[in-house]
């Protein structure tokens, strides 16, 4: 499976792991410009290169906390609207949410696991490349539920959740249909129902949408 021929900064600290991922890319059309093992690396590599997408672990050292995600944060402050995959053993909630915050696109919070499936990993990486969504299934599932009578989906039919998940994942259109074997019209149907149930701004631009289900996911 090829990907557009993109440039990609690689920010791991398992020396395994990092040559796995690289070597993934590159089979897929990519280009590596850089592989760094630490957040300052990370910033100063992006700042450098200005590659298309990066790819950076959440736990990095000195402390193996979110030295990653922090380097991601920088770098996205440093050169604005850079895109970044961001890897995460564990689901982390708080993770995603910060990574979305400043609501510029170009973003994904992916489980390693999920690197696994190559076409997966590279789909996500190509929707972060172009200023897209790209979040973990497990990370849309913990931003969904939530207890009581709060819960703001509530109102949804169960197709109408599952649609919405696959929104909140960054798929568009043609991606969910083909995700839950439905026609594109049922998809546009059932996404217009959504808006209308939750009270969300409608938009054609599927970036802005994503962000605002999250928000809403989130709030």
């Amino acid at each position: 499976m090829e990907i557009e021929p993109l440039r990609v900064v690689i920010a791991e600290d398992s020396a395994l792991i990092r040559e796995g991922i690289a070597r993934l890319i590159e089979e897929s059309g990519g280009t590596v410009v850089a592989k760094v093992g630490d957040g300052e690396a990370f910033v100063e590599a992006v700042v450098a290169h200005r590659p298309d997408v990066s790819v950076v672990d959440v736990r990095m050292p000195p402390s193996q906390r979110d030295e990653g995600l922090r380097a991601a944060i920088e770098a996205r402050r440093r050169v604005p609207g850079t895109p970044v995959l961001v890897l995460s053993q564990y689901v982390e909630r708080q993770y995603a949410t910060e990574l979305l915050a400043d609501r510029a696109g170009g973003v994904g919070y992916l489980l390693k696991d999920r690197v696994g499936d190559v076409r997966e990993f590279i789909d996500a990486l190509r929707r972060v490349a172009r200023g897209g969504t790209a979040l973990d299934p497990e990370v849309v599932a913990r931003l969904m539920v939530r207890e009581g009578a709060d819960n703001p989906i509530a109102v949804l039919t169960p197709r109408e959740r599952e649609v919405l998940a696959a929104m909140a994942e960054g798929r568009t259109n043609v991606g969910i249909a083909r995700l839950l074997s439905i026609t594109e019209g049922a998809t546009e149907k059932h996404i217009s129902n959504i808006f209308g149930k939750l009270e969300l701004p409608d938009s054609s631009d599927d970036h802005r949408r994503v962000l605002a289900v999250l928000a809403y996911l989130s709030a």
